[in-house]
């Protein structure tokens, strides 16, 4: 696999109250990924961005909600989620800290 697809495979972190729940849990780490990515290309990039070992992905596709504004209906895009389980004593750290 190219690098270039693996560098643009990642869109960013999920932050959201189930993310960190799930991250202080379970070892895992919610993205936000490209909707025509796959599981090996996530673990790939993941590995080769964070350097970092990854043990499993899960992805979901999360549907767009309706919206209105006035009289105006509208829909927000639909986009993919993966979660990623890394591998024991692996640690990922947005911060920089």
């Amino acid at each position: 696999m190219n690098t270039e697809r693996i560098t643009k495979v990642i869109l960013g972190p999920v932050i959201a109250e189930k993310a960190s729940r799930v991250a202080e849990n379970n070892n895992q780490v919610v993205l936000k990924v490209l909707p025509d990515a796959n599981k090996t290309e996530i673990k790939q990039a993941v590995e080769t961005l964070f350097d970092v070992k990854v043990a499993s992905v899960s992805t979901a596709n999360v549907k767009g909600k309706v919206k209105r504004t006035g009289r105006i209906m509208g829909k927000r895009s639909d986009w993919k989620k993966a979660y990623v389980t890394l591998a024991d004593g692996a640690d990922l750290n947005f911060l920089g800290e």
